[in-house]
């Protein structure tokens, strides 16, 4: 068995990292021989259906009164013991922050080792796996040996391969033994995310740096971004020094963008951003220093002060489409 740890929307549908993830794990499976379950936290809901649609037909629910807190700590060791009751070939989770945490607790519980940020996995004698490194600026080949392989894997795999439905998917509810008694991190606050377009849907991503000058100096960027049909981000310093929030951000410590076209303003491009924008498929750079890292590495570049080369763009594109 290939067992999956599924993340859920606020509608209880699983997550984009988690389709993806349960694609590589059908695959995975194919090659060995297995089948596919998954396991989330909570009730059922109507996830049972949507992973019929793609092909599970195992589910196990984790439910405790402490997973509903939201510690990672707890979440691992409940992951550990349903892992040590069915005995999976591999567990695979998506490569989020609170998916990584909480395997990594597994594993510790569990006692073997944990492939992180995976971006391709090859059993054998022994398995492989390739995985990125340094904030995804190197990939690692490595092996994976245990008796049980755990591991997460990249955002951005490939688009999930047809594959018949099961008939009908088998719930078990599986409530953990947790010790109500040791510290655990919990869940205080829920933030929202912004309705509409956010910058990993977004096609084009204008974003800024310190070469925008202040919080105000960013009217301008949402002025493109409108334009254009995008969305805004930040560079680390704009989010330091309180003109953007962290969800803007873009980078190793922020948000990892793949979109048609980055519009980089004011950024130099330390390596920290380079990991958040490398995957976009075009780089434009507005800058003044014509030796910055983003001047060199970009697809094109405008030498010059964003103040004066944004609006000159914003005229020419309305002038083109007629507002």
């Amino acid at each position: 068995m290939v067992l999956t740890v599924i993340e859920r929307n606020g509608d209880g549908t699983p997550t984009a990292e988690s389709a993806e993830v349960l694609a590589a794990a059908r695959d995975l499976a194919e090659q060995l021989g297995e089948p596919v379950a998954a396991v989330a936290v909570g009730d059922a809901g109507d996830l049972p259906d949507d992973l019929a649609k793609r092909g599970v037909a195992q589910l196990h629910l984790l439910q405790h009164e402490l997973l509903a807190e939201g510690s990672p700590s707890c979440a691992g060791e409940a992951l550990a013991q349903l892992v040590a009751a069915q005995r999976p070939a591999a567990v695979l989770a998506p490569g989020t922050d609170r998916s990584t945490e909480a395997m990594a607790w597994a594993a510790a519980e569990l006692g073997v080792p944990l492939a992180t940020a995976c971006t391709e996995i090859r059993p054998g004698e022994p398995w492989e796996v390739t995985r990125e490194r340094s904030g995804g600026i190197l990939l690692e080949d490595a092996a994976l040996d245990a008796p049980i392989r755990l591991a997460t894997l990249r955002p951005g795999a490939p688009a999930p391969s047809e594959t018949a439905a099961a008939h009908e998917v088998t719930v078990h509810v599986v409530v953990p033994d947790l010790d109500t008694s040791v510290p655990r991190a919990r869940l205080v606050d829920r933030q929202p995310r912004a309705a509409g377009m956010t910058l990993t849907t977004a096609p084009v991503v204008v974003a800024g740096g310190r070469g925008v000058g202040s919080a105000e100096g960013y009217a301008v960027l949402e002025e493109l971004a409108g334009l254009v049909g995008g969305a805004v981000g930040c560079s680390r310093v704009a989010t330091n020094n309180g003109w953007r929030p962290h969800a803007d951000q873009v980078g190793l410590t922020g948000t990892r963008i793949s979109p048609e076209l980055y519009v980089a303003c004011g950024i130099s491009g330390a390596t920290q951003h380079w990991v958040g924008c490398m995957n976009a498929r075009s780089i434009l750079a507005v800058n003044t220093d014509p030796e910055a890292p983003m001047v060199t590495r970009a697809t094109w570049a405008v030498i010059g002060d964003v103040h004066e080369v944004l609006p000159a763009v914003i005229t020419e594109i309305r002038r083109r489409s007629g507002r």
